[in-house]
């Protein structure tokens, strides 16, 4: 009897010493759901990484040269929203901020996402992963926000996605097309990745959110 006492207290001891270096506070439902939508978001750009690479890997050198040359001189259908510059400018903008713009550049992909679907399994994923992680976004984004309003669904300001790209087209536009969309697939994850990221740092004032 004795000796299990010992170890109790040795256990209490213990878990105090350690909670000396570590938050022991207890994970609130906020923290849970942005936990959920960083880890969602990060296997989305995983999965466009991969799409994008073996997309790449099966072209002519001279087809990536010029492909990549025109997408440079390019824009993504999601750069019509708003976000910000550089990293300086994603640490200053608030949480509420970096929800909506994640949210909308999660929404603009709903429909173009179709088109990345079909052949293997990864690409059947992406479409019902993005709205999983929509709906995550948004009920963080009424959780965060200060207002009593709720926050407005904005599909209403969707471009069409990606102009004429379901349109027949000839076989070297049809593969710019797919080059676009996969490449501002990746870019649009990786944006998100980031915002979600930061947004879930600043829960933990401790914490260093540099980028």
């Amino acid at each position: 009897m004795e000796k299990l006492i010992h170890i109790l207290k040795f256990s209490i001891l213990l878990l105090s010493v350690m909670c000396l270096g570590i938050s022991c506070q207890p994970i609130t439902d906020n923290q849970r759901l942005f936990s959920i939508a960083v880890s969602r978001v990060q296997h989305l750009h995983l999965l466009a990484q991969r799409l994008f690479s073996e997309f790449e890997s099966s072209l002519q050198t001279e087809e990536q040269r010029q492909l990549n040359k025109i997408f440079l001189q390019d824009f993504c259908n999601s750069d019509y929203i708003i976000s910000p510059i550089d990293k300086h400018e994603t640490q200053r903008s608030s949480v509420l901020k970096l929800l909506s713009i994640s949210y909308r550049l999660v929404e603009s992909w709903e429909f173009p996402s179709r088109s990345l679907s079909g052949g293997s399994s990864p690409r059947n994923q992406i479409s019902p992963k993005l709205s999983e992680l929509k709906t995550g976004i948004l009920l963080l984004i009424r959780a965060n926000q200060d207002a009593p309003e709720i926050f407005t669904d904005t599909s209403t300001l969707q471009l069409a996605p990606y102009g004429n790209y379901y349109q027949s087209l000839e076989a070297d536009e049809s593969l710019r097309r797919t080059y676009e969309l996969l490449a501002c697939f990746k870019k649009d994850m990786h944006k998100v990745e980031t915002y979600l990221t930061v947004a879930k740092c600043r829960l933990s004032p401790e914490a260093n959110c540099t980028l």
